[in-house]
């Protein structure tokens, strides 16, 4: 809370993100499959809330079975002309979902955001603001932390710089991440066979090809945490287990 902004600072930024010399479109890709509501409003509001405007929110719902999922996403699309959507016909797990929405993105880079996670409010500005002063920067993370089903917030993640010895011990850079584009498209992007590890198996890859990877030391990503959620515990999801070992 001491280092969150204030009004008065968004404010600020809002004005500052008009004026910077690169306005590089930013787009979010969320998979959705079967989210509770409440927590998919508050991840769409999310973007719809942040003080750098040049970004795109493209969604991809891997055929949800819950009735209100397909109305609530395009009521929001109605509301705003950058949220891009994407409806599959089967249910093809969140690697081939992933793949949909990064289908849609037009920006030069792309940020990943889950269904019922949120992006604090300066997320996309203090990325805008590390590519223009880092105009080559292939990947860019942030710092993290958990919020809970009464977004309670706790468990800070205050994250190293780049360190490739550290992400072939754990996947540390996931929230928030961001590509560039060509990037993702060089690598394959999301690849199926890794579903619950496909950010870890994308990073690894992704650095590979770079070594242009940047930190920024602020807490832009709010990792929901509740029942059966993987923030919750690490064995929530047997599955992705088996694929961050693989």
């Amino acid at each position: 809370r001491q280092n969150d902004p204030r009004a008065a600072d968004l404010e600020r930024m809002r004005a500052i993100a008009r004026l910077l010399p690169m306005r590089p479109l930013i787009s979010v890709l969320m998979p959705v499959y079967n989210p509770p509501e409440r927590f998919l409003r508050e991840a769409i509001a999310s973007v719809l809330d942040q003080v750098y405007p040049h970004w795109e929110l493209c969604i991809a719902d891997d055929a949800s079975t819950l009735p209100d999922v397909r109305p609530l996403l395009e009521s929001f699309a109605a509301r705003d002309a950058r949220i891009k959507l994407h409806f599959r016909s089967e249910n093809g797990h969140i690697s081939r979902c992933s793949n949909d929405a990064l289908a849609l993105a037009g920006g030069d880079f792309v940020a990943l955001l889950d269904h019922d996670d949120r992006l604090a409010p300066h997320a996309l500005y203090e990325v805008a603001l590390l590519l223009n002063q880092q105009p080559d920067a292939d990947i860019v993370y942030s710092d993290e932390d958990k919020i809970d089903a009464e977004n309670r917030r706790g468990a800070p993640f205050f994250k190293p710089q780049w360190s490739p010895d550290t992400l072939r011990s754990r996947m540390y850079i996931g929230h928030l991440g961001v590509y560039r584009r060509r990037l993702l498209a060089d690598i394959g992007g999301f690849r199926t066979g890794f579903e619950g590890s496909q950010d870890f198996d994308l990073a690894l890859r992704a650095s590979e090809r770079t070594e242009s990877i940047h930190h920024i030391p602020a807490v832009l990503y709010h990792w929901r945490s509740h029942p059966g959620s993987a923030a919750a515990a690490a064995d929530a999801k047997p599955y992705a287990l088996i694929a961050g070992q693989r």
